[in-house]
């Protein structure tokens, strides 16, 4: 591990005047990566976060129609804008999609008040329509918002044409 080295002088004589020591650092070397590898594997690393999506089951049939007073649709759009309607289809025009932000809980309260005017509350659903030019930050804000309301009852589906067109208008 340490040795002592001895000069000898040019004419044969071996003297132990300066003792220069040199240390050979090859086993703390060692312990250092053991003790790095031991902390490695002991750690705890932070484990991912998750959210719970409960997807029920696939039907081919038709598809569930729900009254229109009964649920509340939102469009999530680009730079973080949400608009939202809640009539029936063949009825939107350019005074149903109506813009909410995630500022002071107004998602929250747009759906808290929708909730208490649905005449089934059981059945209260809410709909999510990302765009394609949405972020995904604004999907799990939204989620969120189900999540703080306590809506059970929410769907995920593709935004269809009249929809586009009423949300290409609100954006221009």
């Amino acid at each position: 591990m340490a040795e002592v080295q001895i000069k000898e002088q040019s004419n044969g004589k071996k003297t132990q005047n300066k003792k220069p020591i040199r240390v050979d650092m090859t086993p703390m070397v060692d312990l250092g990566f053991l003790l790095i590898t031991f902390f490695m594997f002991t750690t705890n690393f932070s484990k991912p976060n998750v959210m719970d999506i409960g997807l029920p089951a696939h039907n081919p049939g038709e598809p569930t129609q729900i009254d229109y007073r009964n649920q509340l649709t939102f469009i999530l759009g680009k730079e973080g804008k949400v608009f939202y309607y809640q009539a029936d289809k063949k009825d939107l025009n350019d005074n149903s999609l109506k813009e909410v932000s995630f500022d002071k809980f107004q998602v929250a309260k747009t759906i808290e008040a929708a909730k208490a005017n649905a005449p089934k509350k059981e059945n209260f659903t809410v709909i999510i329509k990302p765009t394609d030019d949405s972020q995904y930050k604004t999907m799990v804000d939204m989620l969120d918002e189900l999540a703080i309301t306590k809506s059970e009852r929410y769907g995920i589906a593709e935004i269809n044409d009249k929809e586009k067109e009423l949300y290409e208008k609100r954006v221009q």
